[in-house]
């Protein structure tokens, strides 16, 4: 029978291994300092951060990941050490639809870990716009939702928009009614963004078929709304609830149990292939016989997989319509660039929105 150690001498070697982590930590960090004084003498300006770099670098880490923390812990504190690295580089201002609280934040940080400068904007067209016009790096911008679809107001400010797709976040949401009554018999009104009352409208008419439900521009303006009012509720993130002291009457009310929504990063910066990626566009046919199939005919020809595809009306004319695809792979690809050739040929009007990573977890 083998003996166990004693508890200072585990405690010792821990200890010991802190301070090895602690110096390897401080020498990636003096590495990155270096990196950014070889980029600014070659000349390179604007950001330093490289979206395919870090996913490359991610999904190498949970290749040698033997255990036993899982493959989303050791990516997470591998983001978190990327996100500090970067800061002593150069910063990065991302713009995310606010207020504190949403899940737009929660996705930045996912994504850029929380050493960024998460800027709040009151609308999905500000975030562009902040974008644009350089006073933020990177925007983080819904885009789907996998209980209610698409957000339209995403995918048609790409029709006016430069702007690039360099990247995507999935979070996994729970929805959690909060508030000031201590029972739901005393709620009259239910806030929330219409998303979310949309992603619990099965739970809202069972348990609060009479309360009224008032559309706000997010979850946290909800919570904010119901910290001032006794007799109102509000559907939000627990950070929510947290900022504003509110009670968590229910938790986890989503009609759907794997409630996901999908976030793309926007940005000005093109993404190298890294071999995992997904390629976005946007084009529009006539209102003719076989024009759908006339786009999606080279993608079957090639043998490249499609994710999505969505079809909103041009505006242009009637029953003319305009067809946002998602497909696997990345425009340098060579199959992937013949397919393209042969959809330009096809289409009235053809826009790259993108190539860039998959998500990572």
């Amino acid at each position: 029978m083998s003996s166990i150690a004693p508890l200072s001498e585990i405690r010792a070697k821990i200890d010991a291994i802190d301070e090895k982590i602690l110096q390897l930590i401080n020498q990636r960090a003096s590495c990155a300092v270096e990196v950014a004084k070889t980029k600014i003498a070659q000349g390179e300006q604007g950001t330093f951060y490289r979206p395919d770099r870090e996913s490359l670098v991610l999904r190498r880490i949970m290749g040698l990941n033997q255990g036993p923390l899982s493959d989303d812990i050791v990516a997470g504190f591998f983001r978190e050490l990327m996100s500090a690295c970067l800061a002593l580089e150069k910063p990065l201002d991302v713009a995310f639809l606010g207020p504190e609280g949403t899940f737009s934040q929660q996705a930045v940080f996912k994504h850029f870990g929380t050493a960024v400068k998460a800027v709040p904007a009151a609308t999905i067209n500000e975030i562009f716009n902040v974008v644009e016009n350089g006073n933020c790096q990177f925007g983080v911008v819904p885009v789907e939702n996998s209980t209610e679809g698409v957000i339209s107001h995403t995918l048609d400010r790409f029709l006016n928009s430069p702007l690039k797709i360099c990247g995507e976040v999935e979070i996994r949401v729970h929805q959690n009614l909060m508030g000031l009554v201590n029972s739901l018999d005393e709620a009259t009104e239910v806030f929330s963004h219409q998303q979310s009352l949309a992603q619990c409208r099965q739970w809202l008419d069972r348990h609060l078929p009479n309360a009224r439900r008032v559309e706000v521009s997010s979850n946290t303006e909800a919570a904010r709304q119901a910290s001032t009012n006794k007799q109102a509720v509000a559907i939000a993130g627990i950070v929510a609830a947290e900022i504003y002291k509110l009670n968590v009457i229910e938790k986890n009310i989503e009609d759907e149990p794997n409630n996901t929504t999908r976030f793309i990063i926007i940005g000005q910066q093109v993404s190298a292939s890294t071999g995992n990626d997904k390629t976005s566009l946007v084009v529009s046919t006539g209102n003719q016989p076989g024009a759908l199939y006339k786009i999606l005919e080279p993608f079957a020809k090639f043998g490249i997989g499609m994710v999505n595809i969505e079809s909103r009306p041009s505006r242009q004319g009637l029953w003319d319509y305009i067809f946002f695809i998602d497909i696997e792979g990345h425009n340098e690809d060579k199959d992937i660039a013949q397919a393209l050739d042969s959809v330009k040929e096809n289409v009235k009007m053809f826009k790259l929105l993108g190539s860039y990573p998959k998500a990572i977890l």
